[in-house]
């Protein structure tokens, strides 16, 4: 099962290379396609948070497990926010701001992969660090760029 998501992201993070209108046939699929992989995103660092707040018990594997889920999806949404998909939660200064906008969704990608990389060493401070690293990029780009 975990080969056949990592292979599926995998396929979708090389659609991303194409451009947004020829991926979407309507804004209301690229709308749909970004706020699913937030939310895939989401219910897995809520995982991860749980963990790294002791809410629940540090389980190395586990942990590992979603921050790749995390490290892949971040790399998703993106492709919806292509010019003409405005709409949703996204506010319009997305599209005003674009040079903020990527250096955020980048900040996020290596906050990701490091995130992973502190998953992987299976030490729980290593994880809470790199939490809230994520936490911290997740919370500024939806504070400028997210409609509540």
């Amino acid at each position: 099962m975990k080969r056949v998501i990592l292979i599926t992201l995998a396929a979708a993070c090389a659609a991303i290379s194409a451009p947004a209108a020829a991926q979407f046939a309507k804004t209301e699929d690229a709308i749909k396609y970004r706020q699913s992989a937030m939310f895939i995103q989401g219910q897995h660092v809520g995982r991860l948070g749980a963990m790294a707040a002791g809410r629940v018990p540090y389980d190395a594997v586990v942990a590992v497990s979603n921050a790749e889920v995390v490290a892949q999806i971040s790399r998703l949404p993106w492709a919806g926010f292509g010019p003409g998909t405005e709409g949703g939660k996204a506010k319009p200064e997305i599209w005003k701001e674009q040079a903020k906008f990527k250096e955020l969704s980048e900040r996020l990608m290596g906050d990701t992969d490091k995130l992973l990389v502190a998953a992987k060493a299976g030490n729980l401070d290593a994880l809470k660090t790199a939490m809230g690293a994520v936490g911290e990029t997740c919370k500024t780009c939806h504070d400028a760029f997210r409609n509540k």
